[in-house]
């Protein structure tokens, strides 16, 4: 198998969440939210899953992202909060398809494309004005439609995605970077710049964050989007799309105008 690349210091992840396992709680408020929607998701599904397997941070450490799940061996796969974190998120993605019965079903959630958003352009705006140049300091999130596409290729039917959006307020940029390391999620990308950035740039941006994305009562928000990724493994009892030309009624004649063919001017 060949290794993914290294868009993510693996090995740097999980040493940061087992420092933050003691305290995880305390900052946990975006993984309660997630779980919590992943159950309320769950309960619209009108049928029971018998072999469930719940993915943990840990599964997603093995060498090559190998999840270690046997094919055609679960109903129902799930994980809150994870996936952003994976050097091959379509491998994973691929291996939790395999592993899924015919028609069972894959729901997770994961931090999209919004997420962090005032605080990635502040850290861009200081290291440009500070030493004129930027480094990799905010994760590549995926936006839905990314992740809506993933599904597609991993070769899920009946994919759906959506999100939603927590905004959280802060006395300062500090407290908010704070809690990001509270929960193991400070900078791991693979490609950052490994040297120390001196005070004065992490001053200068929460200087620029609080002069931009203060509220009325001069806290800060931050913004985290959590994209909600559902999609089944077919099976000849699901829903097929029509084929095209195969509808019974014109939608010229249920709009009562006239139809235009192709290359044809009104």
């Amino acid at each position: 198998m060949t290794a993914p690349p290294d868009i993510f210091d693996r090995k740097l992840l999980k040493l940061r969440r087992t420092r933050a396992e003691k305290t995880f709680k305390e900052y946990s408020f975006l993984h309660d939210f997630a779980a919590e929607q992943i159950q309320d998701r769950l309960q619209d599904i009108t049928r029971t899953f018998e072999h469930h397997r719940a993915l943990r941070a840990e599964d997603f450490d093995a060498e090559y992202e190998a999840l270690g799940l046997a094919s055609a061996s679960c109903d129902l796969i799930t994980n809150v909060l994870d996936l952003h974190t994976t050097n091959d998120l379509p491998g994973v993605l691929a291996q939790i398809k395999r592993a899924l019965k015919p028609d069972g079903l894959f729901l997770a959630a994961m931090l999209g494309g919004e997420t962090l958003h005032e605080l990635r352009e502040s850290l861009v705006k200081a290291e440009m004005e500070i030493k004129g140049g930027v480094s990799p300091r905010v994760f590549p999130f995926a936006d839905k439609q990314q992740a809506g596409a993933l599904l597609q290729r991993a070769g899920f039917a009946l994919p759906v995605v959506d999100s939603e959006f927590v905004r959280v307020s802060y006395d300062n940029a500090f407290k908010l970077m704070h809690d990001l390391r509270g929960i193991g999620q400070s900078n791991v990308i693979a490609e950052r710049n490994k040297t120390n950035p001196g005070k004065a740039l992490f001053m200068r941006a929460a200087e620029y964050y609080q002069e931009h994305f203060t509220e009325d009562d001069g806290r800060i928000t931050a913004t985290f989007e959590v994209i909600f990724m559902i999609g089944w493994a077919p099976h000849e009892s699901q829903q097929k799309p029509l084929r095209p030309g195969s509808a019974e009624n014109r939608l010229a004649d249920a709009l009562k105008t006239d139809e235009i063919k192709t290359g044809e001017c009104p």
